[in-house]
């Protein structure tokens, strides 16, 4: 590599980092998300604004796609494949109608305008597509990835970014000059299917004997390598499939979630992620050319809004559709309210391919970047709506609140005194509970004052139905013994497939097991022990 390519690649991330931490220690005074200040000092520093960083260092794109990949990398590690079998429905369905819904309308606009119907289209597909990174880090921050409607956010994110590969493969058909034959669709189709099967193969021969050897030898410095390891290789094997390296970051991560050794691989790639996360968005921020807003105020202020309310309207529906209430389906509907960093990758495609004219790629460049640098505040004023602090906190169990509303049955299993407490709740809040629990003389009390109750071991699928399992939509266990807890919760699960289980466990190391069974929500006797004992030792 030349020298002067190294100086001024060198030159360039210097100032990167200099202007994220510069724009970072401001946000933080400020109150304001950090991904904020990236784009818009991005924005101040690339050819748009004071053109001091050089949007022609390969290099330096290299590195910032290396952010995008780490990021996503850490969100496979929030989920196990079990997970996302359950995901399923959020996965397809509400993926595809978000994407249809924004994508439709959107061709329209384009198509009045002037546009044919290929790059219409173009257009459309690329207003669909939403920042699966930036809202994964802005609910990470509010440490909403866990909740229900976290879950089904990124479920509809994961898909768009799947179905970014068929339409790529689409862009030459728009112009007319053929595109991708029958026989391209099916290898592609059968690539992607001995993806996922490598992925899972090896999630298996990972847990059996890499983390066992690396558990062994102590050793974190072989946990780094070996994770990194990991992921080059994933991302690699997926460019060698014809599937984009993102996807293999994504899988890379699914392969090693769920272990013994996933937090421990969290904690020791997190400066990696954050550090390239800050050239990533600063990177995307530089793009920014505002001599666009200039030649065009209305068109790109009007277009701005137009793009955030079908954004957030189609996105609410979606995700009404796939089971949150109202209230935070908007909430998360205004999360997704943005055009995607694979937008850029997509009109990119369509101008190598003369689908669509520079004007279109740089007007919807603004738009995409406008909404980007609008998405954490309008994230954090969506999450208003669907708090997940509940009015109240049971030992260790917290109510969604914005869940609770669409919540009209409930079945409560295993009648402790925790399992009291959670009954009298849920029948204050006008749910109708059901009471399930082994000992008649447990539930004897409870039934003088009102409430159904089924004597019989929860394990038992008859007993479930007895209690009218399928037609509620919250289940509370809180029986004494984890792998009882694990069985019902399997149970209960085969029988409804959509309802939200909340699980008691007693030890920290069950909580994965249970979650892969198909509990939603999982708190630790051991955990809660853990955290009491540390607040005390704080206070003294």
């Amino acid at each position: 590599m030349d020298s002067s390519v190294v100086t001024k690649l060198v030159l360039d991330l210097l100032l990167i980092l200099l202007a994220g931490l510069t724009a970072g220690i401001v946000c933080k005074r400020l109150g304001i998300s950090l991904l904020v200040g990236y784009l818009v000092v991005g924005a101040l520093l690339g050819h748009g604004g004071i053109g001091l960083i050089g949007s022609e260092t390969r290099e330096l794109k290299y590195l910032a796609e290396t952010g995008a990949l780490l990021l996503l990398f850490s969100i496979g590690l929030e989920f196990s494949l079990g997970e996302l079998v359950r995901m399923s429905r959020f996965f397809f369905v509400g993926g595809t109608l978000q994407m249809l819904l924004v994508a439709g309308p959107a061709m329209a606009v384009g198509m009045l305008r002037g546009l044919a119907w290929g790059p219409a289209a173009l257009v459309g597909a690329a207003t669909a597509l939403s920042s699966t990174v930036l809202v994964y880090k802005a609910l990470e921050e509010y440490g909403q990835t866990e909740t229900p409607h976290g879950r089904r956010a990124i479920a509809t994110l994961l898909f768009q970014d799947v179905a970014l590969v068929p339409l790529i493969l689409l862009v030459p058909m728009l112009t007319g000059a053929g595109g991708a034959t029958a026989r391209e669709w099916i290898a592609l189709a059968v690539k992607s299917a001995m993806f996922v099967a490598t992925v899972v193969l090896l999630r298996y021969a990972v847990s059996l004997v890499m983390v066992p050897l690396l558990a062994s030898l102590r050793s974190t410095e072989l946990v780094v390598l070996f994770s990194l390891t990991v992921l080059g290789g994933a991302g690699i094997g997926a460019y060698a499939f014809g599937l984009p390296p993102a996807l293999g970051a994504f899988a890379a991560g699914l392969v090693l979630a769920g272990g013994r050794l996933t937090a421990q691989i969290d904690a020791l790639v997190l400066p990696y992620r954050e550090t390239f996360a800050a050239v990533f968005f600063v990177s995307l921020g530089s793009l920014m050319r505002f001599n666009v807003l200039v030649e065009h105020p209305v068109l790109c202020l009007a277009g701005l809004a137009a793009v955030i309310a079908l954004k957030t309207v189609m996105g609410t529906v979606s995700l009404r559709v796939i089971g949150l209430p109202w209230r935070a389906a908007a909430g998360m509907g205004l999360g997704l309210a943005q055009l995607g960093e694979f937008s850029f990758l997509l009109l990119s495609a369509g101008v190598a391919a003369k689908v669509i004219d520079p004007y279109w790629f740089h007007l919807m460049l603004f738009l995409a970047l406008g909404t980007l640098i609008l998405t954490p505040p309008l994230i954090k004023l969506g999450l208003q709506w669907t708090d997940p602090l509940l009015e109240t906190e049971l030992e260790g169990f917290v109510f969604d609140a914005a869940a609770m509303s669409s919540v009209r049955r409930a079945v409560v299993v295993g009648m402790g005194p925790i399992g009291a407490q959670v009954a009298s709740r849920l029948e204050t809040g006008g749910v109708a509970v059901c009471l399930v629990d082994l000992s008649p003389v447990n539930l004897h009390a409870y039934a003088q004052e009102g409430f159904p109750t089924v004597a019989g071991d929860a394990t038992d699928p008859d007993v479930l139905r007895r209690a009218a399992v399928a037609q509620c939509s919250l289940v509370v266990v809180t029986v004494p013994k984890d792998q009882t807890a694990k069985q019902t919760v399997a149970a209960v699960r085969r029988l409804n497939r959509t309802c939200q289980i909340l699980v008691r466990c007693r030890y920290r190391v069950n909580v994965a097991a249970l979650k892969q069974a198909g509990a939603d929500a999982v708190i630790s006797e051991e955990a809660e022990a853990s955290a009491g004992l540390l607040r005390l030792l704080g206070e003294g």
